[in-house]
Order: structure tokens, then sequence, then C-alpha cells
């Protein structure tokens, strides 16, 4: 086990404003200190970042997420990194749990970005040498750099959350169709069915419309499985279709918890028993329902960090090797 293993001295890392409760719990797994340095906002806005500790020849990580507020957040994040190349540390690996812009991956309309490329560009240019992140919303982000991209992810945490929960007459929901491959994998670890949501979405609104439910839920316990939620409005319409094909009671889990405004109205008013999320995103007391229940992933971020400094496997840490 890793707690055998003694750390040398070269391994260091640090946070922005972002989420300083996750950094000090992979901290704690390592059993090293929380690097020190100053991060804030002059009254222009401008964000200002000092390293507090020498970090020369160290191998540094930065522990930030694209949680709200996304731009001021990963600015702190470009800003850190750049400080941390200026003071020549050794390599700089970017720790992610939540990447932002995930969602604009591809050009699907006429005339507008791919912003998750602008992301990993800026990154790089920032000079990070490598990236350590949790279940992108698309796979091909990782093909964005030119750098070493490592994912991990949350299925493993989540599905042994519910195997322990042994939930009668089980059937795994896609969110929706794009979700099928990762539902599947869920499926496969609980010996489940898979049933899919299909969903219509409504121009560039954030409404959407779930129309169907494809597989049999009828008289069973339903989970379903995104990777995200963000205003909740895909899991209500899913609970609400499931309710009328007859699943008995619903379960909902995802990775990433963004929850924006009115997420946590419409989770508090849905028929949904429970909520299981991870840490990739703070939640504050205000979202912290009790349907919500928040497993954290810095054990598993931290043996990664681990692997990464001394050179050892992080597919290993998954079965089959990821």
């Amino acid at each position: 086990m890793y707690q055998e293993v003694g750390l040398v001295d070269e391994l260091k890392v640090f946070t922005g404003n972002a989420h300083p409760v996750l950094a000090e719990a992979i901290c704690g797994y390592l059993k090293i200190p929380l690097g020190q340095l100053d991060v804030f906002q002059f009254s222009n806005e401008n964000i200002f970042v000092r390293i507090l500790e020498n970090v020369r020849q160290r191998d540094v990580f930065v522990v930030q997420t694209g949680s709200s507020p996304v731009n001021q957040n990963l600015m702190e994040l470009l800003i850190m990194i750049d400080a941390m190349k200026r003071a020549s540390a050794a390599r700089i690996t970017a720790v992610i749990p939540y990447y932002p812009y995930s969602r604009t991956d591809k050009k699907d309309q006429p005339r507008v970005p791919i912003t998750a490329r602008l992301v990993a560009d800026l990154l790089t240019v920032a000079g990070a040498n490598r990236v350590l992140t949790v279940d992108l919303h698309a796979g091909q982000i990782q093909g964005f750099f030119n750098i070493p991209v490592d994912e991990l992810s949350a299925i493993y945490l989540l599905s042994d959350y519910f195997r322990k929960k042994a939930l009668p007459n089980l059937v795994v929901v896609a969110a929706d169709p794009g979700t099928a491959k990762r539902a599947r994998n869920f499926a496969d670890r609980l010996h489940a069915p898979l049933a899919i949501i299909e969903k219509r979405r409504i121009g560039n609104t954030q409404k959407t419309e779930a129309y169907n439910v494809i597989g049999d839920v009828r008289d069973m316990s339903a989970l379903i499985v995104d990777d995200e939620i963000d205003t909740g409005s895909t899991i209500v319409e899913a609970v609400s279709a499931l309710k009328k094909a007859g699943a008995i009671e619903v379960y909902a889990c995802c990775t990433h918890p963004v929850f924006s405004d009115p997420a946590i109205q419409r989770l508090a008013a849905s028929p949904l028993k429970e909520v299981v999320v991870t840490d990739t995103i703070p939640l504050s007391e205000k979202k912290r329902l009790d349907k919500i229940t928040v497993l954290s992933l810095s054990p598993l971020l931290g043996e990664a960090i681990h692997r990464i400094h001394t050179g050892s496997s992080v597919g290993e840490l998954f079965p089959n090797g990821g």
C-alpha cells in the first residue's frame, strides 16, 4: 500500500481558491503539508500569485478545479502555473478535477469555438507539463493536448457505493444516448440491465425534453448515471419519464455536481430518493440537501499524484488498466 512508501522531498502540492478543502484532503492522503502561496485579486480584478516557498527543481502539482467562478479560477490556475515555471519548477502538473469548458468540445453549429481546445492550449502555453483530470465530458479532449493527460474515473467509487446499498431489482439508466457507454460500464459492474433516456435539447437553451425510455424499468429501482448535473433539468425529466414507465424508485449519481441555479430547487422538489456525487466541485452548505451524498476522490487523486511522482503506472489503479 502507498502509506508504506516514503515520499522524497521534491514533491509539492499547491492550490488556488477553487477547492482548497480537496487539496488539503489530497495532502492528508500523501502525508505532506499543502504548499504555501498567496493567490488573490487586486481591486481592479487582476489576479496576483506569489509562491512562499522554494520550488526550484521540484515536482509540482497545482490543484484547481473548474468550478464557479469558472473564468476567475481558470485564470488563477494559468497564473499559478506561470509562476511555478518562472520559479524553475522541474515539472508542473495541472490537477483539474473538473475540466472547464469541457462541454464545448466540438463545432456542432456554424461559427462557434472549440473552447475546450483553447483551454488546453492556454494550459500548455502557461507551462503545464502534464494534466491530471477526472471523467472528461468528451474523451477527445485528451487529444487536444500535446502533453500527457491522465484521466481518472469515479465509476469505481460510485458503483461500489451502490453495490453496498444492494438495491432490489436494479436497472442502470443512461441520462441520454451520449452517456450510454459510461452507463453500460456502470451496469456491468453492478450486474444490472441497462436502459436509456431519449431526450431532445431545444436550441442553445438549458432546457431539454425527455420523451422516451428505451428498456424495461417497470417495478424496478432505477439508477440514473451521468457525468455531471448542471441545472438539473435532464435529471428531473429523466425521473419523470422513469416514473411514468413504472419505476418504483429513482436514484441518480454523477461525478461533477455543478448544480447551477435552479438545480438544488429542482432536486429538492423531485421524487429522487438519493443523489450521489463526488467532491470534484465544492458544495456550499445551502446545496447540501439531505438526499445528496458526497463521496471524496481525494484518495484516488492522492494516489495518482504519488504514482505520477514516482513514475509508477496510473492505469493500474483501475481494473484492466483503465
